[in-house]
């Protein structure tokens, strides 16, 4: 995989996995560094993402089966701040019952989290937002939580498909284009840009 050009906002010396977090009120690790939560419906590519990210193939499992991921998976990155990978949200073949045990942890994790200094909220560009999505967005600007609205598989269309969908997407979801960041996990495309808007919101929290 290859690293991004030009001025590169995230360098990633050191990266450690830290654990899992499976129920509200379970082990988590200690909050002592802020914390970044990447969000998403369970097909959205965010395990793609994350790994482009950091520059690793395997950081986050591109799991062929959408929806597997129970836990919300923590790792330190380079000593400065904690990323939060959040078990994706929406797919059709979900029991009812791992619906209900994953909103209140997504929802306890998010609201219980002092150190949470923003959300990176997925969205496929495209498909419209879904009910899941702009329920999760609703909570998030109900928290005040600072949030980077990201639209994943930028590859899959032209140029032109990319500024119109992204501005269709901003204007349903009453959002500044400016506010979306279109990403390519396949060519990196605003992998630079979502890196450096972390960057910031980590810096605004940190002492």
């Amino acid at each position: 995989m290859t690293e991004p050009s030009g001025d590169n906002p995230l360098v990633i010396r050191k990266l450690e996995f830290l654990g899992g977090m499976a129920a509200v009120g379970g082990w988590r690790p200690e909050g002592t560094l802020p914390e970044i939560a990447f969000a998403g419906r369970s097909n959205v590519g965010k395990s793609s993402l994350l790994n482009r990210l950091v520059g690793r193939k395997k950081m986050a499992r591109v799991s062929k089966t959408p929806g597997r991921t129970r836990e919300i998976n923590f790792f330190r990155v380079n000593d400065h701040f904690v990323l939060a990978d959040l078990p994706g949200y929406g797919y059709a073949k979900v029991s009812k019952t791992q619906k209900a045990e994953w909103r209140p942890l997504l929802e306890g994790y998010i609201e219980k989290t002092p150190q949470l200094a923003g959300v990176v909220q997925l969205l496929d560009m495209r498909r419209e937002p879904s009910e899941d999505d702009a329920a999760m967005l609703d909570l998030l600007a109900e928290l005040g939580m600072p949030t980077i609205v990201v639209l994943t598989k930028s590859d899959k269309l032209s140029r032109k498909a990319v500024t119109e969908r992204a501005d269709s997407i901003a204007r349903s979801l009453l959002l500044d284009p400016e506010q979306t960041i279109p990403f390519s996990a396949v060519t990196g495309e605003g992998r630079d840009d979502l890196a450096a808007a972390i960057m910031s919101a980590v810096s605004a929290t940190s002492p």
